[in-house]
């Protein structure tokens, strides 16, 4: 059994400036992004400013939907009541499938202005996603927050401030199967040419499977508990789907093997 080491949410405080280890985490994650997508370059045929003009585009899509998806798919009832809500994202609150779906529109958005096609561009991204989820996971840790249910594993950790049973660390689990393994599944895969679609539905599929596959052992939202059978989460829920749409995609790219690799 392991006990929660209590670790201050403020990284740096300089007077009234306070910069917070979750907010790091975001800079650390985009800067991995940045960094392992420098060596994808010349792979798929792309210059630094195509990847300049993409991380520029994925900031806004997972700042901006990670922030209303939180809203829409965990706080809709209180955002009718004070929309206002929207706009205080300094009092925390980031979706992972709202933020996907703002870097969808983001992609498609930069697909139009480069002529480059959507899946061309979610393929060169899938890879360097994982690093994000990673960083974004310890950051979870670190507030102390996205605990998992009482286990009487040897692993499990006492959080204080819950109460003094051990806790699966699901921050950890998440830590480890959404950022090194899937990582590291997407890397490879994704270093031999692939069918166009092939490795964005890979990762619709892997990132499906992990995540719904935690949050069997993961505390859901206080104000939204267990949305049917005792057992369904609001993130199993809106998992579902990418399951369905990483299966299609696969099947998609090896009946049609178009010559346009990933």
């Amino acid at each position: 059994m392991f006990v929660y080491p209590t670790i201050d949410p403020i990284a740096i405080s300089l007077g009234p400036i306070e910069v917070h280890w979750y907010g790091l985490m975001y800079l650390i994650a985009f800067f991995l992004g940045w960094w392992f997508g420098t060596m994808r370059l010349q792979r798929v045929g792309w210059t630094s400013k195509d990847l300049d003009d993409l991380t520029f585009y994925v900031v806004l899509g997972v700042i901006l939907g990670g922030r209303v998806g939180y809203v829409l798919f965990y706080n809709f009832p209180v955002f009718l009541e004070d929309p206002l809500l929207i706009l205080r994202i300094w009092q925390g609150g980031m979706s992972y499938h709202g933020g996907m779906l703002g870097v969808f529109i983001a992609m498609w958005l930069l697909g139009r202005k480069n002529g480059r096609g959507f899946f061309r561009i979610t393929d060169y991204l899938a890879p360097l996603v994982p690093l994000g989820l990673g960083a974004g996971r310890i950051g979870n840790f670190i507030n102390g927050e996205l605990w998992g249910d009482v286990t009487d594993g040897p692993w499990g950790m006492v959080f204080p401030f819950v109460g003094p049973e051990p806790r699966h660390p699901t921050q950890l689990y998440e830590f480890a199967l959404e950022g090194v393994l899937f990582f590291l599944i997407l890397w490879i895969f994704s270093s031999r040419p692939r069918p166009l679609r092939a490795v964005s539905g890979l990762y619709l599929l892997c990132y499906g499977v992990f995540r719904f596959v935690i949050e069997f052992v993961r505390v859901p939202d206080e104000h939204l508990g267990y949305i049917a059978f005792d057992w369904l989460t609001m993130g199993q829920l809106l998992t579902l789907p990418m399951l369905g749409f990483g299966v299609l995609l696969l099947w998609l790219a090896y009946r049609d093997q178009p010559e346009a690799k990933a």
